[in-house]
């Protein structure tokens, strides 16, 4: 169930991914909240280096490994623009974090690409349950999968 809480939280993401965009980068943001309703940490992607691992979920997951207790992390929720890839949802697995939240689904993602010509990635398209379990998994968020859309339309409309 998703709250007003969980909408504001994405929506931010939604800021991330527009910066990540602005920069060069692929559009997507990440937002990790305690427990407590604290923003602890937020990232976006910052592959355009090349390092493709450079996914804001996989940072966020090393940030709470070395910030936070075991029992933290479980109560801590991840919230993102877009569904986490597998390295990202094996990170969080790893690190115990909690809840994820997604605006738009890495299913999505894919259709979109395809849509756009966008040649499929060499990592499989799994979801996060796929990869880990034990995990509340919320999304996609009809109302802002639209805009996270719009992000990548726009980035790859200068790619081709």
């Amino acid at each position: 169930m998703i709250t007003d809480t969980d909408l504001k939280h994405l929506r931010r993401c939604i800021e991330l991914a527009k910066t990540a965009l602005e920069l060069g980068e692929k559009p997507f943001g990440s937002v990790l909240v305690s427990a407590s309703g604290e923003v602890l940490q937020e990232d976006h992607n910052h592959a355009v280096s090349g390092d493709h691992t450079q996914h804001p979920e996989f940072t966020l997951a090393r940030w709470a490994a070395n910030n936070m207790t075991l029992e933290e992390r479980n109560k801590a929720t991840v919230y993102t623009s877009g569904e986490h890839c597998p390295m990202c949802a094996a990170a969080h697995g790893m690190a115990g974090l909690g809840r994820i939240v997604y605006a738009s689904s890495s299913k999505q993602l894919v259709q979109w690409l395809g849509e756009m010509g966008v040649a499929p990635s060499r990592v499989r398209n799994l979801s996060i349950q796929d990869v880990i379990c034990d995990t509340i998994v919320d999304g996609p968020v009809h109302e802002l999968a639209e805009q996270v859309h719009e992000l990548h339309r726009q980035f790859y409309a200068g790619k081709h």
